[in-house]
C-alpha cells in the first residue's frame, strides 16, 4: 500500500500518505499551482509514480483544466492550491463542476487553525469555502505521527475520492492545514522510523476503505409502466439532452437507437448529449435539425428524456407546450427540467432504463413502426429540408462572400477528424452547433460548459479535455471567451496538448443581439455588445501559438490544413454579429415556412 521510506516531519508525512491513499482509490491526474503553504502536497504527488501531475501557473485556469479533463475522463481529477485567494479562484470551476456533475476533489492547503482570524498573513476562513457546491467537505486531522489520525487520514481521503462519484458525481474539497517546516526536511524524533511500518494498513491492499456507492438500476417492475406508454403511444418520442459525463462514458447509443426504432420514436440528439455523431446514427432515427422546425413538428403524445435539459430553445418550449405524459430520467432523482411539465421522475440510470425497457417490451405484443410511420415521416421530412436550406444558404454565403457564423460550426463538425474532441464554447457557439451540426456517423466526443453556461474557463476546459485524449482537439470560442481565458492558453506548452482553435471574432458579445435590449443603444452597444477591438495576433505570438486571418470562404481549406499539422494554430474567422444574427433568423423562417406548407 505505501513504501516503508521514513517520513522526515509530520508534513511530508500528511502530503505522502494523501496521495499514496488516493492513488490506490484510482487517482490518475492532479494539477497544481504553486504556493507555499501546499509545499507537502505538491512534492508528494510530484514524487509519486502512479500520478500524472499537470503544472499550472494560474488557479483559476489550473481548475478549469482539472475540469475539462474530468469531463472528458468521467473520473476525477485532483487540485492543489495554496491558502488565501489561490482557493477562491478554484470557485467558477467548482460551481461548474457542480452543476454539470464532473467529479473533482479539491485539496486547498491552510495555515494552522490557530492562524485564522488572527490578521495572519494569506490566511481566510477556508472551511466550507464553496458552499453547497461540493458534494462533500471535511478539514483534515492536523499532522501528526499518531496512528488513529493516520487512520483518519486515509479513511478521510477515501470517502472523498469517493464521494467525488455515485449517481451524481461532483466536486469534494478537503482543507489540508499545516504547520512548518513544509519542506521534506528532518525534523529531529517527529516521526519515529518505525512508524512508516504503520502506514501499510495492516495488511490491506488497494484503498483504505473500499466506498460502494451503489447502482441505480430502474427494476423491470417499475419499467413496466414506461415500456406501456411508449408502446401505446401514437407520437413517441425521445429526447436527448446534454449528457454527465458519466453517461458518456457508460451510455450505449445503439441501445437507445434500437429502443427509438422499436417504439417508432424520433430520436432528437443534442450535439452534447454523445448521441448525435457515431455509427449508430447511420440508419437509425437520430435527428439534428430540430431547433430549426420543433415548433411546427414536435408534437409529442409521450416522451422519454434523458440527460439535462436541451440547448435549443425552441425545443424545449415545443415540450413545455406539449399534450404530453413526459418521463424525466435522473440517476440522482434530481429536477433538471425548468418548464415544469414533465409528469414523471424516475431516479435511474439512463442504460439501464433503456435495458429495462427494452426487456418488456420483448413480452409486449407490439407492431414494430407499425402506426408511427407517418410520425417519423415527419421529422424526416423536415430533417432534409433544414440540412438542404442550411446547405443552400452555406453555397450562397459563399459566392456572395456574406459571413455567417453558422456555417464555420457546419464545417467544424463535418470536417472533424474521426475521432476527434471538439471543445465548444457558450453563448453562440454552442447554439450553432446545435442548430448546424448534422448527424454523422464518426466518433465525435463534443463538450461544453453547460452546467452554469459561463464563458469562464473555456480555453483551459478544453485544453483539459485534449489532455486525456490521444486524439485531435478542436476547440471553438468567441472572442469574448478567448480573451477571458487567455491565461489557460499557457497550458498547451506547460502541458503538452496540441490543438485546433477557432476564433469566432464579432468584437464583443454578439449573442445579446437576440435580446430585446438591442432595440435600445444606448446603453446596447457600451454596455451590453462591449466592442473591445483588440487583435488577437499579439496573444498568439505570447504564448508561441500559429496564427491565422482566414476568411469565412477559406475557412473549410484552413481548418483541414490545421487538422494535418502537429503544433496549435489559432484560426481567426471575423463577422458582424448583427448580420450573423439575421441570417440565423431569416434561415429559421425559411425552414419554418417549408415545414409548414407541407403540412
Amino acid at each position: 500500500m505505501t513504501d516503508s521510506t521514513p517520513s522526515p516531519n509530520p508534513a511530508t508525512l500528511w502530503g505522502r500518505t494523501l496521495a499514496d491513499e488516493l492513488a490506490a482509490g484510482g487517482l490518475e491526474a492532479v494539477c497544481i499551482a504553486p504556493g507555499s503553504r501546499s509545499t507537502p502536497l505538491t512534492v508528494a504527488f510530484a514524487e509519486h509514480p502512479e500520478i500524472d501531475v499537470y503544472s499550472h501557473l494560474d488557479e483559476r485556469s489550473s481548475a478549469f483544466f482539472a475540469l475539462g479533463r474530468a469531463r472528458r475522463t468521467g473520473e476525477p481529477t485532483a487540485l492543489i492550491c495554496t491558502s488565501g485567494t489561490a482557493a477562491a479562484n478554484f470557485h467558477p470551476a467548482v460551481i461548474e463542476a457542480n452543476q454539470a456533475r464532473v467529479p473533482l476533489l479539491v485539496l486547498t492547503a491552510d495555515r494552522p487553525p490557530e492562524l485564522r482570524d488572527s490578521g495572519a498573513n494569506q490566511t481566510i476562513d477556508q472551511t466550507k469555502l464553496y458552499g453547497d457546491a461540493v458534494r462533500w467537505f471535511a478539514e483534515l486531522p492536523e499532522p501528526e505521527a499518531d496512528e488513529r489520525k493516520v487512520r483518519s487520514l486515509r479513511t478521510t481521503a477515501a470517502r472523498a475520492l469517493a464521494e467525488t462519484g455515485g449517481p451524481e458525481p461532483g466536486p469534494v474539497h478537503l482543507n489540508c492545514p499545516f504547520r512548518k517546516p513544509l519542506e521534506p526536511t528532518e525534523l529531529p524524533g517527529s516521526v519515529p522510523e518505525s512508524f512508516a511500518e504503520t502506514l501499510a494498513g495492516r495488511g490491506r491492499e488497494g484503498p483504505f476503505v473500499d466506498v460502494d456507492r451503489g447502482d441505480v438500476t430502474l427494476e423491470l417492475e417499475r419499467a413496466r409502466p414506461v415500456a406501456d406508454a411508449l408502446a401505446n403511444a401514437d407520437r413517441p418520442l425521445i429526447v436527448a439532452g446534454p449528457a454527465d459525463p458519466a453517461d458518456l462514458r457508460d451510455f450505449e447509443p445503439d441501445r437507445a437507437v434500437e429502443l427509438a426504432e422499436r417504439i417508432g420514436a424520433p430520436l432528437l440528439a443534442d450535439p452534447l448529449s454523445g448521441l448525435r455523431f457515431g455509427p449508430h446514427v447511420e440508419d437509425g432515427p437520430v435527428y439534428g435539425g430540430y431547433d430549426a422546425y420543433a415548433d411546427a413538428v414536435v408534437d409529442p403524445d409521450v416522451v422519454l428524456r434523458f440527460g439535462a435539459s436541451p440547448t435549443s430553445k425552441p425545443l424545449r418550449h415545443a415540450l413545455r407546450d406539449a399534450d404530453a405524459r413526459q418521463f424525466l430520467i435522473d440517476p440522482a432523482g434530481a429536477w433538471r427540467e425548468a418548464t415544469f411539465t414533465a409528469t414523471d421522475l424516475l431516479a435511474a440510470r439512463p442504460e439501464s432504463v433503456v435495458e429495462a425497457v427494452l426487456e418488456v417490451l420483448d413480452g409486449l405484443e407490439t407492431d414494430e413502426n407499425g402506426t408511427n410511420d407517418a410520425w417519423r415521416s415527419r421529422f424526416d421530412a423536415a430533417e432534409r429540408r433544414h440540412w438542404k436550406l442550411r446547405d443552400d444558404a452555406r453555397t450562397r454565403d459563399a459566392l456572395a462572400e456574406t459571413p455567417f457564423e453558422g456555417a464555420v460550426l457546419a464545417s467544424v463538425l463535418e470536417r472533424a477528424p474521426d475521432p476527434a474532441t471538439i471543445f465548444v464554447s457558450n453563448s453562440m457557439p454552442v447554439r450553432d452547433a446545435d442548430r448546424f451540426g448534422k448527424p454523422r456517423d464518426a466518433d465525435l466526443t463534443v463538450l461544453s460548459n453547460r452546467g452554469a453556461s459561463g464563458i469562464d474557463g473555456i480555453a483551459s476546459t478544453a485544453l483539459g479535455a485534449g489532455s486525456a485524449a490521444d486524439e485531435p482537439l478542436v476547440v471553438v470560442t468567441g472572442d469574448l471567451a478567448f480573451y477571458h481565458d487567455s491565461n489557460g492558453l499557457l497550458a498547451v506548452d506547460r502541458c503538452d496538448v496540441d490543438a485546433t482553435i477557432v476564433l469566432l471574432d464579432n468584437d464583443g458579445g454578439g449573442i445579446f443581439h437576440k435580446l430585446p435590449i438591442e432595440e435600445f443603444d444606448p446603453p446596447f452597444t457600451d454596455q451590453f455588445k462591449t466592442p473591445h477591438g483588440l487583435e488577437f495576433d499579439a496573444l498568439a505570438d505570447l504564448y508561441g501559438l500559429e496564427f491565422e486571418s482566414v476568411s469565412p470562404g477559406g475557412f473549410a481549406d484552413a481548418y483541414e490544413r490545421s487538422l494535418e499539422r502537429t503544433g496549435t494554430q489559432v484560426l481567426s474567422v471575423s463577422f458582424d454579429a448583427e448580420t450573423s444574427h439575421r441570417r440565423r433568423e431569416e434561415l429559421a423562417r425559411r425552414v419554418s415556412n417549408a415545414v409548414e406548407r407541407d403540412e
